[in-house]
């Protein structure tokens, strides 16, 4: 248990301490923040402030996680290091799509295709790999079942799992970068959703299979490959997330770019595929869904019916321009995400005490 509370604690300091170098590093060669001409006025103003800080909390917590096995001595997991390659493969994705809008000055980053292929080649690795190295009693990392707050139904087999991974990864990657619209807003809402698999994945060590000859009743156990190393990434994702937001919230310092949304959005996802809680990242992570339906909504809309539903999408922009300050919508929408993340944790803890 102490991994968790050393993790977080890295996570934290690492970002708190390591950000304001990333920010001055960035300055120095001017890698600033494109903002679109057909975004709110009021974002015009942001201009030129250093992108790409994804990158402080992506070493953050690889480094938060290192150091924890370290000084624990505890050994690293599969899952555990197949949810940190899926962050870290997708961060570079992001990078490269930053790194595009900066340097070669293209505002739109990676070609739809290229970033698409990136997205792809990283997502089908990490469920291929997901599915190998079982331990002594024949779990995986990941199972061939769609899973709520644990697996249910019939085995879908190998490549139905992979298209279904890809989904998952690609729906939340990119709904985190649909949020990551106003200071502060996506990172906040992702501290609390690691929060909560921090929560899911010490119950599920407790009520693990693995331990199950000490349950009251034995059927009622998770079937969940190594919970407590995913509670430890998470946790770091959470301290590392909590010190990026010092400095990204409003008015924010640093944006963390598509580098970090598209981490964050795939740390996401290959945390509730290893902790078979596929459907319930739904509620848990309720604001980005919310946000990414404002979009698909908007555009739905206007290409069947030449009429938008909302002023801008997606959502946060809508409010913007209905006059919400900026930060009077990233407040009220942190408590949106809130309120999604205590549903959860309610669900899976009903669901999973009847187990």
């Amino acid at each position: 248990m102490n991994q968790i509370l050393y993790a977080g604690v890295l996570g934290l300091v690492l970002t708190l301490a390591g950000t304001p170098l990333l920010i001055k590093a960035l300055a120095r060669k001017g890698y600033g923040q494109f903002i679109r001409d057909d975004g709110p006025r009021g974002h015009h103003g942001k201009r030129g402030t250093p992108t790409m800080g994804g990158i402080a909390f992506i070493t953050a917590t690889l480094v938060a996680y290192g150091l924890t096995k370290v000084i624990t001595g505890e050994p690293a997991t599969y899952p555990g290091v197949l949810v940190l390659f899926l962050m870290a493969g997708m961060g570079v994705v992001g990078f490269l799509d930053d790194y595009i809008k900066i340097v070669k000055r293209r505002s739109l980053g990676l070609r739809a295709k290229a970033k698409m292929s990136g997205q792809l080649v990283v997502g089908t690795a990490f469920a291929v790999m997901a599915l190998q190295f079982a331990d002594a009693s024949g779990r995986t990392p990941a199972s061939m079942r769609i899973s709520f707050v644990t697996d249910f139904g019939w085995t879908i087999g190998p490549v139905l799992f992979v298209v279904w991974a890809l989904f998952m990864i690609l729906a939340m990657s990119n709904g985190v970068n649909l949020t990551d619209g106003l200071d502060g807003l996506a990172t906040g809402a992702a501290v609390m959703v690691f929060g909560g698999y921090t929560f899911i994945g010490i119950w599920q060590f407790q009520k693990s299979c693995a331990d199950a000859v000490g349950l009251v009743d034995p059927a009622g156990c998770f079937e969940v490959r190594d919970p407590l190393d995913l509670a430890v990434v998470a946790s770091a994702l959470m301290g590392a997330c909590f010190g990026f937001l010092w400095w990204n919230t409003s008015p924010a310092k640093i944006f963390m770019g598509d580098t970090g949304s598209l981490a964050l959005g795939g740390a996401l996802a290959g945390l509730a595929i290893c902790s078979r809680t596929q459907l319930l990242l739904v509620l848990l992570g309720g604001l980005f869904v919310l946000i990414t339906m404002s979009v698909v909504i908007q555009v739905g809309s206007f290409k069947l019916t030449g009429r938008r539903v909302f002023r801008m999408a997606p959502l946060q922009h809508h409010f913007e321009l209905k006059g919400w300050s900026e930060v009077l919508v990233v407040v009220r929408f942190w408590i949106v995400q809130g309120m999604c993340v205590i549903v959860g944790l309610g669900v899976f803890y009903v669901v999973g005490a009847g187990l």
